[in-house]
């Protein structure tokens, strides 16, 4: 591929949140890195999505939770496609089981903060070294990092506290980065999405269609994948040059805590 279009790399891009995020910067223009762990296909399906919409897209297998896997796909990227601006740190899991949090092994809270914020730090450590180095290089005219949290970065679930200590812990890497990383001119971001209809919700899809008839948010919708592309897309495109840091909610007013 040609490299004189930007670049963006997203993990965890072959389905759900992901591939929304993938398909909305394909449309803006992005040559979009689909970063997938185990589901070749479905990877393969976005890059033909994001194809048949006029994109350009490439996927690359890495298990992010393996620092050899990070270097192996920051390489891919500079091999095949020639530049890096914009990393967007979208890959987690679910604890495989929910427990009471007096009853959680450690196994499931290393795997959990393991995936899901021990991971993306170090990959963006690695992605802002690298976005530095061609920033000065003016291989790239500037450079974009977003983290996708979760609401339950502040929303307590007892029985999957490694996951909330997960996103906390995204929403405050954020903060962390964006502050170091302001000097050279890179801008950091968090989405924090709200309950978003995709397959790893489908097994609580009774549950949540009651919580939101009866008011859980003030918008009274599941959130969709797309919605999650659109504000990563805003903040991709530069249409906030003036913030960083910033928390972005797409929860559908979850976040307010309304009565």
């Amino acid at each position: 591929m040609p490299n004189n279009k930007p670049v963006a790399l997203v993990t965890g891009g072959s389905r759900g949140i992901g591939r929304g995020i993938c398909q909305a910067l394909g449309a803006e223009g992005f040559r979009v890195l689909v970063n997938y762990n185990s589901n070749l296909e479905a990877a393969e399906e976005t890059c033909q999505m994001i194809q048949a919409a006029g994109g350009e897209a490439i996927s690359c297998q890495a298990d992010i939770s393996h620092a050899e896997h990070r270097d192996l796909l920051l390489d891919f990227c500079m091999e095949h496609l020639g530049r890096l601006d914009l990393l967007v740190n979208n890959a987690g899991i679910a604890p495989p089981t929910r427990y009471d949090l007096l009853e959680m092994p450690p196994e499931s809270f290393d795997l959990v903060v393991g995936t899901n914020l021990k991971a993306p730090f170090f990959l963006t450590q690695a992605a802002a070294r690298l976005m530095i180095k061609q920033l000065e290089e003016k291989i790239i005219p500037s450079a974009t990092i977003i983290n996708v949290s979760s609401i339950s970065a502040y929303a307590v679930s007892t029985n999957r506290g490694e996951y909330c200590i997960s996103k906390a812990g995204v929403s405050m890497a954020t903060a962390l980065f964006a502050v170091e990383l302001a000097k050279y001119g890179i801008r950091v971001y968090e989405i924090r999405p709200g309950i978003i209809e995709t397959d790893m919700t489908a097994g609580v899809k009774k549950k949540y269609d009651k919580l939101i008839a009866e008011g859980f948010s003030p918008i009274k919708r599941w959130g969709k994948p797309e919605d999650i592309g659109k504000a990563v897309a805003a903040l991709a495109r530069g249409d906030l040059p003036f913030s960083t840091g910033e928390v972005i909610n797409v929860d559908g007013g979850f976040h307010l805590r309304y009565f």
